[in-house]
């Protein structure tokens, strides 16, 4: 009976191929993303550049990945998901070649857009397989897995890109990703089944995209825009977040009188179970993306430690996610997704609570805990908000859960860290030096709302466990 019950919960060896071969290809956009960001001041040394025009390689990446995302969901229905994947990991690929030979900062940037267009489709069409692969009722461990990087990166990528920096040309930052690229083409090719379109007739909608697409990058370049201390960016980023914000508006009211099928269905957010797990992705990335642009700033400018040893301290926080991911997963299939958000969010709770009252000092013990607490509760979130938000949905309509997921959380993240950033700024501002603390303690009050207010939304989720609605 037990063996039966084991060979039943176990994964099918062939979706852990699948997973492990599409890990590969979706770690190199998640790397990069993070590992430019520590070369920039190299990178306007060597074309003899400024940093107005060298921010362009993360807002130009960030823009054509945002333009990306919402065509994956009509990439994925019209075509092979093997095809698509193995084409835009391809051009990826081209993208970083083109990066590394970059002859000045223009040439350079137009390639990190190339390498957005790609990184936009490659981490949906993952997300997308696996939900179709996995089978609803262990889609939770399959998401958990599907997370690692998430876990991975924010620790990895900043050291990786620092060690790059300090030995090698600045150029290998890009160039890592070209055999890391070659072996996932390879291994996709030979190990990726083949599969059919689900929908070959399926149209492009033009209209809706040249809507939706404007609208995402408006809203996350607008929010961004309000993280920066030029003159005059804070104006400029309500005027374009107000734009993205029209547009999206406009798109409803096409959406909703249009009989093509969407980029993204907002009729789909009908669904009180669908419009709650989307919220929370939201909400998931205010949470993490923006505390994670805030605590390397911690240690530095409070604890006075180097910004290399202030990367490593991030590391408690992402074991703790990783240690409790698989237990959430678990957790879900027994018991549902809602005591499992609820408890992971009272887990972040506590460990983001100290770090707004109280200053630990030299002792660096008491804070490694409290983020491995953090982690853990975060790493409990995260897989069952990325697993709820396909509960009852279509097999059509799986990319669009996957489009919605993606787009919400990439804004919760850019407004998480722009609100954060503002509020870091204005209590620096009004500080002296030993008032240093009380402006990130302010800060962390702030996240540790946005994590009490992420408790709302949990009562809107399905009632029943997981297995049983998948079984329904």
């Amino acid at each position: 009976m037990m063996a039966k019950k084991a060979d039943k919960d176990r994964l099918d060896p062939k979706l852990v191929r699948i997973l492990l071969i599409m890990l590969i290809g979706t770690m190199m956009p998640m790397l990069d993303a993070t590992v430019v960001n520590v070369a920039i001041k190299t990178i306007i040394s060597e074309f003899n550049s400024t940093v107005s025009i060298a921010q362009w390689l993360t807002t130009a990446y960030i823009l054509a990945l945002g333009i990306a995302v919402p065509v994956s969901g009509w990439l994925v229905n019209r075509f092979s998901m093997k095809t698509v994947y193995q084409v835009v990991l391809a051009l990826f690929g081209v993208g970083s070649v083109g990066a590394a030979l970059a002859w000045n900062m223009e040439s350079l940037i137009a390639f990190r857009v190339v390498q957005g267009a790609g990184a936009g489709v490659i981490l949906p069409v993952m997300q997308t397989v696996l939900v179709r692969y996995s089978g609803r009722a262990k889609l939770a461990r399959v998401m958990a897995i599907f997370g690692i990087p998430a876990a991975i990166i924010p620790v990895l990528g900043p050291t990786v890109g620092g060690l790059i920096v300090s030995s090698l040309p600045w150029q290998w930052i890009f160039i890592i990703n070209i055999p890391i690229c070659i072996i996932a083409l390879i291994l996709g090719q030979i190990h990726l089944p083949a599969d059919a379109a689900v929908n070959k007739q399926q149209r492009l909608d033009f209209i809706g995209l040249l809507l939706l697409s404007p609208a995402f990058c408006a809203i996350i370049f607008g929010i961004t825009a309000f993280r920066s201390d030029l003159d005059g960016a804070a104006q400029r980023g309500v005027v374009i977040l107000a734009a993205g914000l029209i547009l999206l508006l406009v798109y409803c009211f096409y959406v909703l009188r249009s009989k093509k099928e969407p980029p993204l269905n907002i009729r789909l957010f009908k669904d009180k179970n669908f419009s709650a797990s989307v919220v929370l992705m939201f909400l998931f990335g205010m949470i993490s993306t923006g505390v994670l642009f805030i605590l390397p700033l911690y240690f530095q400018q409070v604890y006075q430690f180097s910004a290399f040893t202030a990367g490593l301290l991030l590391a408690p926080q992402g074991i703790g996610m990783l240690i409790t991911r698989g237990f959430a997963a678990k957790w879900m299939e027994k018991f549902g997704g809602r005591p499992v958000v609820l408890a992971g969010l009272m887990c972040t709770l506590i460990g983001t609570l100290p770090f707004a009252v109280f200053f630990t000092g030299d002792n660096l013990i008491l804070p490694v805990i409290i983020l491995l607490i953090r982690g853990s509760g975060l790493g409990v979130v995260m897989v069952p908000v990325m697993t709820c938000v396909y509960d009852g949905l279509d097999k059509k309509d799986v990319p669009q859960g996957t489009t919605a997921t993606r787009i919400f959380q990439q804004i919760g993240g850019a407004f998480g860290t722009a609100v954060l950033a503002i509020v870091l700024s204005h209590g620096l501002s009004v500080a002296d030096g030993a008032s240093t603390l009380v402006a990130f303690n302010q800060v962390f009050g702030w996240s540790a709302v946005l994590v009490a207010v992420a408790l709302v939304p949990v009562f809107f989720l399905r009632k029943k466990s997981y297995e049983s609605v998948a079984q329904e």
